[in-house]
């Protein structure tokens, strides 16, 4: 990043500082291509992945006036604002009890559609659960009613496995800060040949998908961020720190862990105690130094229930009782030993009748 910020010049100049900036871009184009098995040219940067998402959605949906929208509760609110911005008519899917997208119903629902163009919008891993989603399945279901999938992927890159052609996905969406990279870029992979028109007009950057400057330093912090995470050795470590922060509370509180027995992210962890408020939780542990989110952390400071976990059938009581703890890169054991720590110290204030039978 340091280095774009040095050229200091415009990626689309054509003297010698803007073909050195411009190279910054498409290494990070290329590292990112890489990383998901896609072609470089079928990449284009955005702001994050709310943008990102919502060129997919958008700019796919204004070249299908019959498509119906397939979404459920799992999407982020970026998918759902995009969804409802684009004026598409819409059908909701089901979540399973444990947090999985009910390929059952969008069976049914893509039965139902009468001949227009199904466009699921599913992402790859859910970002309060970090449950896995079955995508390439449910892309097999939609591409045989020859429709579109579109998969918000922030969640993933950096942290699982990605190839697109393997999905069998058309619209893939990426966030840099994620994994590591800076805040402020993202990109979405699409489809050779998927429709997709611009959301944003100006100077026809990014092959006239993205107009706009391009934020040379945040695309090289992205792309570096890609070329550390490409093996995903890290991984392994995360999720062992993750499962002793589990295992720790778990032996002490009669705790509900949301997605256990599914496959999840390795650093992600939804828990809850009935009659302990997820807004209590947040506070408490703030306190002690330990930065917690309830729901979605993108919500603006707001603690309210989840979507998602209503959407899975989980009582309100639990629900609002649910925080997410997140483990990344930078984590180590001795900090999910202290978020464990305060947490249970935060629990037993709140709810002492939860550990009369443990005290």
């Amino acid at each position: 990043m340091l280095t774009a910020l040095d050229i200091g010049a415009n990626p689309s100049s054509v003297h010698g500082e803007g073909r050195d900036a411009r190279r910054v871009v498409e290494t990070a184009r290329t590292s990112l291509a890489n990383a998901i098995g896609g072609r470089a040219e079928d990449i284009v940067f955005t702001s994050g992945g709310t943008e990102a998402n919502a060129l997919a959605i958008q700019g796919a949906l204004k070249l299908i006036p019959d498509a119906v929208v397939l979404w459920s509760d799992l999407e982020h609110s970026a998918v759902k604002g995009a969804i409802e911005a684009s004026g598409a008519q819409q059908r909701k899917i089901k979540l399973t009890s444990e947090g999985i997208l009910d390929l059952d119903d969008l069976g049914n629902a893509l039965e139902d559609l009468g001949g227009k163009t199904p466009f699921l919008c599913l992402m790859h891993a859910n970002n309060e659960t970090g449950i896995v989603q079955p995508v390439a399945e449910a892309a097999r279901l939609v591409r045989e009613k020859d429709g579109l999938v579109h998969c918000d992927a922030a969640q993933t890159l950096g942290k699982l496995k990605i190839n697109v052609g393997l999905l069998g996905v058309d619209y893939m969406a990426f966030s840099a800060h994620k994994f590591g990279g800076p805040q402020g870029v993202g990109a979405l992979w699409f489809r050779a040949g998927a429709p997709l028109k611009p959301i944003m007009l100006g100077g026809g950057q990014e092959r006239s998908l993205r107009s706009g400057t391009e934020n040379v330093s945040g695309i090289g912090g992205f792309g570096a961020a890609i070329d550390v995470t490409a093996e995903l050795t890290g991984v392994e470590r995360v999720q062992e720190i993750r499962d002793r922060f589990e295992a720790l509370v778990e032996a002490s509180a009669p705790v509900t862990i949301f997605g256990k027995t599914s496959e999840r992210l390795p650093g992600t962890s939804n828990l809850a105690l009935e009659g302990f408020k997820s807004e209590t939780q947040v506070m408490a542990m703030d306190l002690a130094g330990v930065a917690v989110s309830a729901g979605s952390a993108c919500s603006s400071g707001k603690v309210r229930q989840s979507d998602v976990l209503t959407a899975m059938g989980v009582p309100d009581e639990l629900a609002g009782s649910a925080i997410r703890v997140s483990f990344g890169w930078a984590s180590t054991l001795a900090d999910s030993e202290k978020a464990a720590e305060s947490w249970l110290a935060a629990a037993k204030r709140a709810v002492p009748s939860a550990f009369k039978e443990s005290t």
